[in-house]
């Protein structure tokens, strides 16, 4: 299966996953974008258009699903980098919000279900075994 294409169920699945955070951001950043005030430009600014551009590169994972793979791997790490910067230490010092929580719940359900989303023997494969490209 690593020299051969990957089954269509998984290409289907990882198009799926892509389809997924591309409507959530939308439907959770897209609205904000345009209604904001000065301090929210300042604050959220930066988060909303780096998340609103992952959301329109993973359009392209639609139609090219194995191509777009580092998407979804930026995806698990830097939830999971969050969750124990920022919410695991807020956790323990009895500091999380509402806000903290929700945001803290939907990086959980990222790092759950992309490792099982992400075809980790062609990821093994075609992005450690081989060798590096060299330079020109």
């Amino acid at each position: 299966m690593i020299d051969q294409d990957l089954p269509v169920w998984r290409l289907n699945l990882l198009r799926a996953f892509y389809l997924l955070i591309t409507v959530g951001l939308a439907l959770s950043w897209g609205p904000v974008m345009r209604q904001y005030s000065e301090q929210w430009a300042q604050r959220s600014g930066v988060l909303a258009a780096m998340l609103l551009g992952l959301a329109m590169l993973c359009v392209w994972g639609l139609r090219y699903p194995l191509q777009m793979l580092p998407l979804l791997i930026y995806e698990l790490v830097w939830k999971a980098l969050w969750l124990l910067v920022i919410a695991y230490p807020l956790w323990r010092g009895g500091a999380m919000t509402p806000n903290v929580q929700e945001t803290a719940f939907a990086c959980l359900m990222g790092i759950v279900l992309t490792p099982l989303v992400l075809p980790w023997r062609y990821i093994a494969h075609h992005y450690f075994s081989k060798p590096a490209q060299r330079w020109r």
